[in-house]
């Protein structure tokens, strides 16, 4: 009797690790603190001021944090900026994705990064790049790349308008054409 009591005892103990074990694998889905609020595919925004188209923005997919005050853009990003003075586009930027503030509408855009300027037909390549809503600056602490009629130049750290007009890159190395 004893013999079994002890292998019953056994029994129950792994039994009872095994149980826990397939807890811990178990997920709740009504715990709503990783999903976002608001899922969208194929999102085209229009951002407008009162008196001027400022921005297009062109995502395969959105997710909407709002506790979080943040929107996350997955899939062939394409964002066109428009000049206030011109009403013109002055510049396009592509990404595979991007995470914007909602509280501040900065941008930080990653994956293959491409902004070409209008006006100035100059080429940005980069991994990571931030756009400054408020200033309507791109800068970026990564690698960068910019290609104009005139000059190749790359570097590590970065600032320009959204023209690609005015541009400083930090740690540089460039030629002519």
């Amino acid at each position: 009797m004893r013999y079994f009591l002890a292998i019953l005892s056994i029994v129950v103990l792994l039994s009872c690790t095994e149980k826990d074990d397939k807890k811990k694998h178990i997920i709740n889905i009504s715990d709503t603190t990783n999903q976002p609020d608001q899922v969208s595919q194929n999102v085209r925004v229009a951002f407008n001021d009162s008196s001027y188209k400022k921005a297009v923005l062109v995502a395969d997919k959105t997710r909407i944090y709002t506790s979080n005050a943040e929107t996350f853009l997955d899939g062939h990003l394409k964002v066109e900026f428009f000049s206030k003075e011109t009403g013109l586009r002055a510049s396009v930027l592509t990404a595979d994705s991007a995470r914007i503030d909602d509280k501040t509408k900065n941008m930080h855009s990653w994956g293959h990064v491409l902004v070409i300027a209008d006006s100035s037909n100059t080429r940005l390549e980069s991994e990571e790049l931030n756009w400054d809503q408020a200033t309507k600056k791109f800068f970026s602490q990564k690698f960068v790349k910019i290609t104009s009629p005139t000059e190749l130049i790359q570097g590590s750290g970065f600032e320009s308008d959204q023209n690609l007009k005015n541009y400083k890159i930090y740690k540089s190395s460039g030629e002519k054409k």
